[in-house]
Parts: structure tokens; C-alpha cells; sequence
């Protein structure tokens, strides 16, 4: 999702698909592609891997009792349709020379295709947005420990709401009004650090126990339910590989455009993901079994120093990215706003774009952080971006190759066989989709 930010923001002062010749190597082009994905979805998995029952039936499709063989089936499962969508994608950006995934979208699927894809990229940075505040508030409620009078104050100032609309007012304002930011190029490797130390340290502490929890073995009896408690991750899993938006412009910057290369380079990136989460989910669940929270750093006690190093690195790096994902949302809204400005009034000035530009950031930051307020914890959010993801990594992708063969010239089998598999991955995308997005409204309505 960085890397998305850095190339949207140049392509929004550049508007020429390949002005530029492209630069990013291989080992970079990797690198980046795990920036994208390994983000705050990582604090979500072993809260999802006790949902379902267990590690068993966490990791895999299959009635299998087997943990190492279900891990293999789900990685096995997991990559097919994740690297599918990312290579789907790369070879729909070098047929329409677009280097964004909206205007990929556009010329490869169509104008009312392609203004769904704009309501959808921007719905989903929003909640990308709530999550991340979600996060630092779950986060400012540990560093409580470190006050005066520690967790058993109630004063306004130990409130973690209250530290967040500071927080919001101080910091991430400030830093998000600018048409353009800079300071992504010196912080975007936080995500990364960050995700890497939490997967360590979650992996220590596992072993450093003197005792661990009774973990209860999932009832595989009653198939309904086993299927059902699989399902229930399924948001997790979308949000937390969460790049397919960002590898069109990844795509479009490296030197070897070679769809060969390109499945590499995805192969390698997704698999290195895979082995983070899994690790991080497995460990966490076994430390904790069915306590472990929906944030699994909420489970360590706020006077721990390693684990506080990690609530630092992931605050730090979702405060320094939630400008750029506001600024990526801001600009699909502004663009909108300016093109009606311009129908009616012919011209648009440049202190009515800064006007705009500045309400709609007050607006964003303002809802974001009340509904973040008001939210118990991030599985809530992360139930909603799940269902949405599955509009990037599946339908769209799924969308752009049936489109994309219907003008290439390539062999009757060649055709047939990939317009099906194009089919079944919008079926499977429509499913999780409908699914997640039934399941967090019963849950809301049920609070309610």
C-alpha cells in the first residue's frame, strides 16, 4: 500500500503513463510488494485463527486433522488465486499501457466498470483508514501503563480516545493537507520492520513460557459448522494480503516488464508473506488459545519492553501512512468534485481546488477517527475491508482478464480456458464478498 501511495502521488503530477523510463529491479521490486502487504493486518491473525477453532481448521479448506498437511493445502490454495489475480493484473497493465489499477480497470473493463472500481478503491482506503486508527488507539491504551497512575486513572488525559484526537489534531492533519508528501521516501520501511519484529518477537515469547494454555481441539462433527468457522477468516486473509492495488504501479516501474519475471517476482513476495502470517497466527493462537484478542498485541502486558518496541514501530508507520492512503482516497473525491466544478462553471481555480482539498481532509480525518472511536476492536473493521478486497484481488482481476480476451489475439483453447478461469475467480471473489459483508451486518445488527 506504500509503494501504491509513492507511485499514485507521482502519477497525479505526471500524467503520462511511461514518461518515465522504468527503474525498479528485481530485489526491489520484491521488497516493495511485501511493504504493500505486510501491514496492521498481521495484529488480526491469531484472533482469526482461534475464531475458526483452531489451527486445524484455520489453515485449510479441507477436513484434515493434519496441521502440516492443511498448511500446505492452504498455502497451495492461498497462492493459486493471490499470485493469479497479481499476474492477471500485470498483463492487463501492459495490454492498456495504464500504470494505475483504476485506469487499468477503466480502459480494459469500461467506464461504468471503471467508475465501480473509483467508489470502491476509495470506500476501501477509507476503512483502511478507520483500521489504522483502530490500531493506535488499541496501542495508546497499553502506553497508558507509562502515565501517572497508570491504568487505573480516569482522567481525560489516560483516555486513549483523547490521546487519538490529539494525535489526529497535532499530527496526522498537519501532515496530510499537502497536495503532495514527501516523507513517505524516508519512513516506508517501517511496515515492514515492524511486521518482521512482531513475527520474532511472537515467535519468543511463545518459547520463552513456562506454561501455555489448554488449547481445546476443534469439533470437526458437524461439517456446517467447521465450514462456517473457516469462512470467518476469509476477511482476514483478503486484508492482510492486501497489494493488488499497489502491483499495477509496481509493474509498471520495474526494468523487466516480462510476464515470466512478473510471476517471480509475485511467487516470491506472496510466499514470504505466507510464512510471516502463518507463523505470526500460529504462535499467537498458541499462546493464548481461545484468550488471544483481535489485536494480538493487546494480549502482551502493557510493561513489556519487547512488545512495546513493536506497539511503537507499528504506531509510528500507520501514523506516517495514513496521510498517504487519506491523500490517495482525497483525490479520487477531488477529481470528482473538480470535473462537476468545471461542468458547471467551465474553470476551475486553483483556491477553490485547495479549498476543496482542505474540507475534504478535515471531513476524512474527522469520521475516520469517530468511527474508530467507537469501534471495540479492529476484527469489527477488518470484517468490512475484507469483503471489499475481495473486489481487488478477485472480481477486478477476474473482470479485466474475460475483457482482456476478448481483443487479444491468442488460440481458441488459450482463450476458452483462461475467459473460465476469469469466471470462476468473479464467482469466488462475488462469494467471499457476499459472505463477509452478510456476516460483519448480522454481527452489527446483533450489537444492536
Amino acid at each position: 500500500m506504500e509503494e501504491l501511495a509513492r507511485e499514485s502521488i507521482s502519477l497525479l503530477a505526471h500524467s503520462s503513463s511511461h514518461a518515465d523510463p522504468p527503474r525498479l529491479g528485481s530485489f526491489g521490486a520484491v521488497f516493495i510488494m511485501l511493504k504493500s502487504a505486510l501491514g496492521a493486518g498481521l495484529l488480526n491473525f491469531p484472533w482469526a485463527f482461534q475464531k475458526a477453532g483452531g489451527v486445524a481448521t484455520a489453515t485449510t479448506v479441507e477436513l484434515s486433522r493434519s496441521v502440516v498437511l492443511t498448511s500446505i493445502l492452504l498455502t497451495l490454495v492461498s497462492l493459486v488465486f493471490l499470485i493469479s489475480g497479481l499476474v492477471i493484473l500485470g498483463y492487463a497493465s501492459s495490454v492498456s499501457r495504464q500504470n494505475t489499477y483504476q485506469d487499468v480497470v477503466r480502459e480494459v473493463c469500461g467506464r461504468a466498470i471503471g467508475k465501480l472500481c473509483e467508489v470502491c478503491f476509495c470506500f476501501n482506503l477509507f476503512m483502511i483508514c478507520v483500521a489504522f486508527l483502530v490500531v493506535v488507539q488499541d496501542q495508546l491504551e497499553k502506553l497508558n501503563y507509562w502515565l501517572p497512575g497508570g491504568r487505573d486513572a480516569v482522567s481525560l488525559v489516560h483516555r486513549p480516545q483523547f490521546a487519538l484526537f490529539i494525535m489526529c489534531l497535532i499530527i496526522i492533519l498537519p501532515l496530510s493537507i499537502p497536495k503532495e508528501i514527501g516523507i513517505q521516501k524516508y519512513t516506508s520501511v517501517l511496515g515492514t520492520l515492524a511486521a518482521s519484529y512482531l513475527c520474532v518477537a511472537v515467535i519468543v515469547k511463545y518459547y520463552l513460557m513456562e506454561s501455555h494454555p489448554v488449547l481445546i481441539p476443534p469439533d470437526t462433527s458437524q461439517g456446517i459448522n467447521s465450514w462456517g468457522s473457516m469462512f470467518s477468516v476469509v476477511p482476514t486473509i483478503c486484508f492482510g494480503f492486501q497489494c493488488h492495488e499497489a502491483c499495477i504501479a509496481i509493474y509498471s516501474s520495474m526494468e523487466n516488464q516480462k510476464l515470466s519475471h512478473w510471476v517471480l517476482i509475485s511467487v516470491l513476495s506472496m510466499i514470504f508473506c505466507l510464512v510471516i502470517y502463518t507463523l505470526t497466527g500460529v504462535y499467537g493462537f498458541l499462546t493464548f488459545g481461545q484468550e488471544v484478542a483481535s489485536d494480538i498485541l493487546m494480549s502482551y502486558p502493557g510493561s513489556d519492553v519487547v512488545i512495546i518496541i513493536s506497539r511503537l514501530l507499528f504506531g509510528i508507520s500507520i501514523i506516517t501512512i495514513y496521510p498517504i492512503i487519506l491523500l490517495l482516497g482525497r483525490s479520487v473525491l477531488l477529481n470528482l468534485v473538480v470535473r462537476l466544478q468545471r461542468n458547471r462553471r467551465g474553470v476551475v481555480t486553483k483556491s477553490f481546488e485547495s479549498r476543496c482539498r482542505v474540507i475534504l481532509t478535515v471531513i476524512w480525518i474527522a469520521v475516520t477517527l469517530l468511527i474508530a472511536m467507537y469501534v471495540p476492536d479492529m476484527s469489527e473493521v477488518i470484517s468490512v475491508i475484507g469483503g471489499i478486497s475481495a473486489f481487488f484481488i478477485f472480481i477486478f482481476p477476474g473482470l479485466c482478464l474475460v475483457f482482456t480476451m476478448e481483443t487479444e489475439a491468442v488460440t481458441h483453447t488459450v482463450r476458452w480456458s483462461l475467459t473460465a478461469w476469469g469466471v470462476i475467480t468473479i464467482v469466488v471473489g462475488s462469494f467471499i464478498f457476499g459472505q463477509s459483508t452478510s456476516i460483519a451486518l448480522m454481527e452489527l445488527l446483533h450489537k444492536f
